[in-house]
């Protein structure tokens, strides 16, 4: 990291400590400023964000049982983030190895991690505030039985990191957050920006700072970026802007990866917060957009599955409700789900087959069972954004390789 291409300015400096063992540059943060003024081209943004997102918030206190809604979207959000770190899983991956026993591949099993963290987070702030020990709690359940395990899950690094390519070393690092020691300090300020009863700025303002800063401060050895982006839906929750985690940025940031990183390094390197307000803003109001479309497309699927259902003496209604979480099934994932015989279950997916709602993938994965799936339902959750219809969906067929 070069000294040179850092400005001294409100967020922080480069910096160095020749009698320090680790004598090299380092970035140095400064607290969170409080003061910040937002410019025109920042309110307008924040204006039409803000407006998206309480669109959401409405729809998630509209719809009936919102519940059903939040499984497929914390399942992209899971996906898209563990992706910017580098798996290659699909969504069609991650909804069949929930129906299988066996150990899932390296790449899904960092995505139901990173679910199962959500979850947590989500849990454990009804009831305790946005503190270092929750978020240690939430990394150590990420980065459980994963690779990245032996990189002391649930605590904070205790030596330096860099970031860079291959091969790097501090010198030649594109970013080399701060040293160990500026840690408590910067997290403590952290955690009181994120708390405070009087927030110093809207909730989107804050969500995009507190993202900013723990990303700088970096204080994970692994798993940094996924805690980072999974507690902006926990923010905006805290803050009564959200009242289920419909909103999947990380979605966004994928599809702008080099953007993500070039706007979060330009506040290090220019002092240029501006440019990623505006992004993080623009992310909230396509996300919110998309979620909002996806959501009354799903609701439509389900209503009209319902009204077929509702006419038949079974048990098609429950299985309605099940494919809306999860559009695949096998005869056991019904049979446990819904409490059916055997046969029950099998004559229930008979049912939803003549009916055109289930689709045969064949046999495959362990043991060889035979596997269906929801094309309108799973085609809703799994079409591209309308910003990126370069995005190459899952086409499943009774062919197609197991995952994909």
């Amino acid at each position: 990291m070069r000294a040179e291409d850092f400005v001294d300015g409100p967020f922080g400096r480069a910096s160095r400590e020749p009698g320090n063992v680790w004598a090299f540059t380092y970035y140095l943060p400064r607290a969170i400023p409080r003061d910040l003024h937002l410019g025109p081209k920042v309110v307008a943004a924040l204006s039409e964000a803000d407006a998206a997102l309480g669109q959401l918030h409405g729809l998630g206190t509209l719809i009936t049982d919102p519940s059903l809604l939040i499984g497929p979207y914390l399942r992209r959000e899971a996906l898209a983030s563990t992706r910017i770190e580098g798996t290659q899983a699909s969504l069609s991956e991650v909804f069949q190895a929930e129906l299988d026993e066996s150990r899932p591949t390296e790449d899904v099993l960092e995505v139901q991690r990173y679910l199962e963290a959500t979850k947590l987070a989500h849990e454990l702030i009804g009831s305790f505030p946005l503190t270092q020990r929750l978020i240690l709690q939430v990394h150590e359940r990420l980065l459980r039985d994963v690779r990245g395990e032996e990189r002391r899950p649930g605590e904070f690094r205790t030596s330096p990191v860099w970031i860079g390519g291959a091969g790097a070393t501090p010198e030649s690092a594109a970013f080399v957050p701060p040293l160990p020691d500026h840690m408590p300090d910067l997290l403590a300020d952290w955690e009181r920006f994120v708390n405070d009863d009087a927030p110093a700025y809207p909730a989107l303002i804050q969500a995009a700072l507190m993202h900013y800063q723990f990303e700088t401060i970096h204080p994970f050895l692994d798993g940094n970026g996924r805690i980072g982006r999974l507690l902006i839906n926990v923010q905006l929750m805290m803050r009564g802007r959200l009242s289920h985690p419909l909103l999947y940025l990380s979605t966004y940031f994928e599809t702008h990866r080099s953007d993500y990183y070039r706007r979060l390094q330009g506040v290090r390197e220019r002092g240029d917060i501006d440019a990623w307000l505006l992004f993080f803003l623009e992310a909230v109001r396509e996300q919110a957009g998309d979620a909002i479309t996806r959501s009354q497309r799903l609701v439509r699927v389900r209503e009209s599955y319902f009204g077929e259902a509702i006419q038949a003496r079974s048990s098609l209604p429950r299985l309605v409700a099940m494919l809306v979480e999860n559009p695949f099934v096998t005869v056991r994932s019904v049979e446990s789900r819904l409490g059916l015989t055997n046969q029950g279950a099998r004559t229930l997916i008979r049912s939803a087959v003549s009916r055109g709602w289930l689709v045969s993938l064949g046999r495959r994965g362990r043991g060889s069972r035979e596997y269906w799936y929801s094309p309108r339902v799973f085609d809703v959750m799994n079409a591209p954004m309308a910003y990126d219809r370069s995005e190459a969906p899952d086409h499943l067929d009774s062919g197609s390789r197991w995952g994909h």
